[in-house]
């Protein structure tokens, strides 16, 4: 049974996990020679010992989750030592679970989880530890750090600190400078975060003023409706927070049926409609801060490196961390072309 290890903080910086250098220290070019530390190797693209990853996520009903899956699968098909058993995905908590179970039952030899409720899928996390099959727990965690082998993430407190100083920063010189919130999901915790975040970063700039606030539900209409009501009530403000670039579809076009272009937009997750626009920059959407689905292509590189027993490369540990926190970086004019190729439909 792998060892247990308690959850650690690391911070890799998402510029680090881009289309093709994917988490760094699992895929580096660097010869076998060059060892992770001591004489323990670290993974590389070079063949090594055969791994079978299975990959079991929730339904992919939204851009975001459907780049996920795109970018666990197109990672693995980039090594020869790797075969993903991946599954259909279901927002069906049982349903999951049993489909979890099939992966543990047929003895791949590392899983990868996205859980569709960390908390309900918590006990299955754990039968598969049991067994001997680590977890890579993906994004939505586990409720036990016993669960998993190494958790690997995105940071939701970080978007919104990083689009609350993004804003701050444009807006430091104007006076009585308004912004406007278009939130995600407010019974979820990650669009607390967020709201978090974006509130404790405006905390530095004295002269803006929160004055409106929305939750919409990360879908395209819902974005336009919840828009269309905060630019009905507020007529004049200065900038606007969108937490997800898929509602942020909606959210452009009641933006343009309302002929409204007196401020600017920053929007959240990293979609490829988002990065355009921005590149395009003829209208109010000017950033967006990531919440890269690459993290899909890391998990699948960090499984890959625990199946091989191997460590990450740049890090003097033995072994891969324990957790690892993605960078929740701006996106505008000036590096939109960089992160291009990452932008999930």
């Amino acid at each position: 049974m792998p060892e247990l290890t308690s959850r650690r903080g690391l911070l890799f910086g998402s510029a680090a996990i881009g289309a093709g250098v994917l988490l760094t220290g699992c895929t580096s070019n660097e010869s076998d020679d060059e060892p992770a530390a001591n004489d323990q190797p670290a993974a590389d693209d070079k063949p090594g010992k055969p791994v079978t990853i299975g990959f079991a996520g929730p339904q992919a009903d939204h851009g975001w989750l459907n780049a996920i899956n795109d970018n666990a699968k197109n990672r693995a098909k980039k090594y020869s030592d790797v075969t993903l058993e991946i599954t259909e995905g279901s927002n069906d908590t049982a349903a999951q679970i049993g489909q979890i179970e099939t992966l543990i039952n047929k003895k791949v030899d590392v899983l990868v989880v996205l859980p569709a409720d960390g908390k309900a899928l918590t006990q299955v996390g754990l039968k598969a530890m049991r067994a001997g099959i680590p977890v890579i727990n993906l994004d939505r965690i586990f409720n036990s750090p016993q669960a998993y082998r190494c958790w690997i993430g995105g940071d939701n407190y970080g978007m919104g600190l990083n689009a609350g100083h993004y804003i701050g920063e444009k807006l430091k010189d104007k006076s009585g400078a308004k912004v406007i919130e278009l939130a995600g999901l407010d019974n979820l915790e990650l669009t607390q975060q967020r709201t978090k975040g974006f509130d404790d970063a405006l905390k530095n700039y004295p002269n803006i003023e929160k004055v409106a606030r929305q939750a919409a539900e990360f879908t395209v209409e819902s974005g336009q409706a919840k828009m269309a009501q905060l630019l009905q009530a507020q007529s004049d403000f200065d900038a606007l927070w969108n937490h997800d670039d898929d509602q942020g579809v909606g959210a452009l076009r009641a933006i343009e049926q309302a002929g409204r272009d007196d401020f600017l937009m920053v929007g959240g997750a990293g979609a490829l409609s988002a990065f355009e626009a921005i590149k395009q920059d003829s209208g109010v959407l000017k950033a967006t801060v990531l919440y890269p689905p690459t993290m899909a292509a890391s998990a699948i590189d960090l499984a890959r490196a625990l199946g091989q027993g191997k460590g990450v490369g740049g890090l003097a540990e033995f072994e891969i961390p324990a957790s690892l926190t993605l960078y929740s970086a701006v996106v505008d004019k000036e590096n939109v072309d960089q992160y291009m190729p990452t932008g999930f439909k």
